[in-house]
């Protein structure tokens, strides 16, 4: 879902994010919330699995810890977009993270994810790495001379106007069943969309409930997205319903389906 995209090739940028260099164990952390900001309660602190389910097991320093503990907007908190103004649809939202959007029309599905990726990243000391096309690499490393908000900003719109949809289901592996926290199901194209898998539950039986997060289109905050289909889940989904059809459906996409999930290396 981009409407800028500039040498776009392979089916899309290509996107690479390194791992090298990461710390074994860092504490969770969200550098954008600058110190002293107001306490946020944590999305798994507030979407608790259904009755019968319990979340998976993660290690701490896995990218879905990281994301079940992210920050939320107070309850009731609406989406807006980029320029201040508030989505024109407000009942396809359970939750709203604490994440700055911008103010530009640049953040949207596939720039969440990949800025989620990389303040993950980031938090843990990794050099992140993105390569637009064969002869291109943006690089950005914490450890360098320059580390500070404004040059990583700068270089995460220039990923926002080179990568996309395309270039994330184009470079990344499909995962074995199940899913797992940080995956992503992602319908390349232009437009195309990418909604992140934010956390897994199980039950005793082995069935599997994901929660999923999204930005769209235009630009907007990122947030967890309601179960329309299936009201008394709430904010939970069926991870089963991408091996049937019509697929997974979400709220404001085409149902998604297991051949279009990836995982982050």
């Amino acid at each position: 879902m981009k409407r800028i995209a500039r040498r776009l090739t392979y089916g899309g940028a290509l996107l690479l994010i390194c791992l090298a260099g990461a710390a074994a164990a860092a504490p969770l952390a969200y550098l954008w919330r600058p110190p002293g900001a107001e306490a946020r309660q944590a999305l798994s602190a507030r979407l608790a699995p259904p009755a019968g389910f319990e979340r998976v097991p993660l290690p701490r320093d896995h990218f879905g810890a990281w994301l079940r503990e992210l920050p939320l907007e107070p309850e009731g908190a609406a989406v807006h977009l980029f320029d201040g103004s508030t989505k024109p649809r407000q009942d396809v939202h359970a939750a709203v993270v604490s994440l700055d959007v911008g103010a530009r029309d640049l953040q949207q599905c596939a720039d969440a994810i990949m800025r989620l990726r990389a303040e993950y990243l980031l938090a843990r000391g990794a050099p992140i790495e993105f390569h637009p096309d064969r002869k291109t690499t943006l690089r950005f490393d914490p450890r360098g001379p320059d580390p500070g908000r404004r040059r990583f900003h700068r270089f995460m719109t220039q990923v926002f106007s080179d990568a996309g949809t395309a270039s994330l289901q184009a470079e990344l592996p499909p995962p074995k069943p199940p899913l797992q926290p940080g995956d992503l199901l992602i319908q390349g194209g232009h437009p195309g969309h990418a909604v992140l898998i934010l956390d897994v539950a199980t039950d005793a039986s082995g069935h599997r409930r994901v929660l999923i997060g999204q930005s769209y289109m235009p630009a907007q905050e990122f947030h967890v997205l309601r179960n329309l289909e299936e009201p008394r889940s709430g904010a939970w989904f069926d991870e089963a319903a991408l091996d049937t059809a019509p697929g997974l459906k979400t709220p404001e996409w085409r149902p998604f389906h297991r051949a279009d999930a990836r995982r982050f290396r």
